[in-house]
């Protein structure tokens, strides 16, 4: 089982419209709501791949029951944990007229150190029955910056391997304890390092910690540092679309291929395929299968040798 942990989750609204004009007034064509944070949409994509997945983290007030009625509505396995505040919302203005999405990100409310210590025990309990755990999404306020540090060392207490998708100070904080894989994007990546150089950047959490790490660089595709090598792995072809729930589609991608024991040539074909198939879907969570089907056999996998110092 691979276990999802949003511990900033959200009830995702999202509207399009013709096009995003600053200033203007926009008619709304359609509006999407549902359950939300990078996690949950990592689990949405394993389901989609019947691949099981089960979501926890922490949720609370009117928004959070919301958040809990669409999980199960979608069929997945919801462990969330009740806190005292209510739960955030995202909006989303997505463009019918090139695809580009323009997001608005509430921080979410204050945890009290109650909830995070009931999560803690819930973490400890289920991460038992956990091959993969996907670590994903922002910390909200009053949480520790080593927050995702302590459940990485719980997880490798319990056996299991452990994908880090976050940034900022709660990556660095992570690094010491020597997750699996973390999946930081190209400005994520700069902004933790220094290094505007994605391999100098990827070589550099490395030497921090990071066992692996597959740094993503956008239409342009992944490049990964890992004990077996380095690669860099480019799709066929861009795509245009919404592109906020790629990153969570290669996320879902790498903790499937790793709880496979996949060969990390394939978890990066995969991971390139399934973050392209999630483009030309509106909502994040979701993938295109076609393209998936199609992009897995043409996705273009180089074995580089490029050095950099740490």
């Amino acid at each position: 089982m691979i276990l999802t942990v949003t511990l900033n989750a959200a009830l995702d609204v999202t509207y399009e419209a013709d096009a995003l004009v600053p200033r203007g007034s926009h008619r709304v064509l359609a509006t999407y709501e549902r359950a939300g944070g990078k996690g949950i949409n990592v689990a949405r994509v394993l389901s989609a791949l019947d691949t099981p997945a089960t979501v926890t983290g922490l949720a609370g007030g009117p928004t959070g029951q919301l958040i809990r009625d669409e999980l199960r509505a979608a069929g997945l396995r919801d462990e969330l944990v009740p806190m005292a505040g209510d739960s955030r919302r995202t909006v989303t203005v997505v463009s019918r007229k090139d695809g580009d999405a323009t997001v608005f990100n509430e921080s979410g409310p204050q945890v009290d150190p109650v909830s995070w210590a009931d999560f803690a025990a819930r973490f400890t309990h289920l991460v038992r029955e956990a091959t993969v755990v996907v670590l994903s999404g922002s910390l909200p306020p009053g949480l520790p910056s080593d927050a995702y540090a302590q459940l990485v060392r719980s997880a490798a207490d319990s056996g299991a391997a452990t994908v880090l998708d976050t940034s900022g100070p709660a990556l660095l904080a992570a690094l010491p304890v020597g997750p699996d894989v973390v999946k930081p994007n190209a400005a994520e990546i700069s902004e933790v390092t220094g290094h505007q150089d994605v391999v100098a950047a990827a070589e550099a959490l490395r030497a921090l910690g990071a066992k692996a790490v597959v740094a993503s660089r956008g239409p342009e595709g992944l490049y990964a540092v890992t004990p077996q090598g380095a690669w860099r792995a480019t799709p066929p072809r861009r795509l245009t679309g919404n592109p906020t729930g790629a990153g969570d589609a290669c996320v879902a991608a790498l903790a499937a291929s790793l709880a496979s024991g996949a060969p990390w040539p394939v978890r990066l074909c995969e991971a390139v395929a399934l973050s392209a198939a999630a483009v030309p879907c509106p909502m994040a969570g979701d993938v295109d299968r076609d393209i998936y089907g199609r992009f897995r056999t043409t996705v273009s996998v180089e074995n580089t040798h490029a050095s950099h110092p740490h």
